[in-house]
């Protein structure tokens, strides 16, 4: 833990961004947040944080922002999006972080970035050591690889949360659960794998851990603990919302291929926005995804502080 700094934060009105803004707040440290918006800063001042307005190709705003800072966490990037894209995510996710970089300073940074940076297929008991693939499935991981290197290269460190879930999440939950109301919702290969998860709250004890433990140039996973079954895990977070869980399977080979039709006819037609299936999500729900946060445990002092059931219960309430 580290108390009694000034922090400055990108996606602050975000997810993760939101309960990290609490906890530091709650630590007595300062913070300032980014705000692309009017929302954006109504929503971290409830949290605690002083808004700074501005985006992420407003470098007089981020040096601002960062002026006199101590640490940085980079958490805001683009998710989501197709082909017709591309240029918008290097804009915000490559472009937008060596700004962030440009106006850091001596600051210590830390980015969010994701497991996703080192994935070509399935991941099995990966830890850091885990090369960079040449090739990614999707703009998404792409363009996070880069903006991982390009902090690392300068000397700032990366946490790698696996699959973020938690009460308050208004990305990936309510997308799952829209599709399982809609019948929709398909088990790709039967959902019997293996994923690690990371918990909201156990995402912010990592950042907190990585912005005072840890090495400049190094990467960490941070996870949940044990993985669990995909299937079984998300059946429960789909009984926390009061919705069944699918029942029918789809062939992963299918899956695929059906990912790679809708991609290139969403291209082709001109659509703006997340194809209905891409190959990145086909994979994300079907192959195994087990990371190992050892690393983190053992040289940032990582520990968890919320258990899957918890967080579950937690969810229900």
């Amino acid at each position: 833990m580290i108390w009694g700094v000034k922090f400055f934060l990108t996606g602050g009105s975000g997810f993760v961004g939101g309960e990290l803004i609490a906890a530091l707040v709650a630590g007595g440290d300062e913070v300032a947040a980014l705000a692309r918006s009017d929302r954006a800063a109504a929503a971290v001042s409830a949290r605690g944080a002083t808004p700074v307005r501005g985006d992420l190709d407003d470098v007089g705003a981020l040096r601002a922002g960062t002026a006199g800072a101590e640490v940085i966490v980079h958490a805001a990037a683009m998710l989501s999006g197709g082909r017709a894209e591309r240029d918008a995510f290097r804009r915000i996710n490559v472009d937008g972080t060596r700004n962030v970089l440009a106006a850091a300073g001596d600051a210590r940074t830390v980015i969010v970035s994701t497991e996703q940076v080192v994935m070509a297929g399935p991941l099995v008991e990966v830890d850091e050591t885990a090369a960079y693939p040449a090739r990614t499935v999707g703009l998404y991981a792409q363009t996070k690889q880069q903006a991982e290197r390009a902090v690392l290269d300068a000397g700032g460190i990366a946490v790698r949360p696996r699959m973020v879930w938690g009460k308050g999440d208004t990305t990936l939950l309510p997308t799952v659960v829209a599709a399982a109301r809609a019948g929709r919702l398909r088990w790709i290969g039967g959902g019997r794998q293996r994923t690690s998860t990371c918990h909201v709250r156990n995402v912010v004890a990592g950042i907190i851990a990585a912005a005072g433990a840890g090495r400049p140039g190094e990467a960490y996973f941070l996870t949940d603990g044990e993985p669990v079954e995909f299937r079984d895990f998300w059946t429960r977070m789909l009984a926390t919302q009061g919705v069944p869980a699918p029942t029918g399977t789809l062939p992963r080979p299918v899956a695929m291929a059906t990912a790679a039709v809708t991609e290139f006819a969403w291209w082709a037609l001109r659509r703006r926005g997340q194809p209905p299936l891409d190959r990145m999500t086909v994979a994300l729900l079907s192959d195994e995804c087990t990371v190992r946060d050892g690393k983190a445990r053992r040289d940032l002092g990582y520990d968890p502080p919320v258990t899957i059931d918890a967080g579950l219960a937690e969810m229900a309430a």
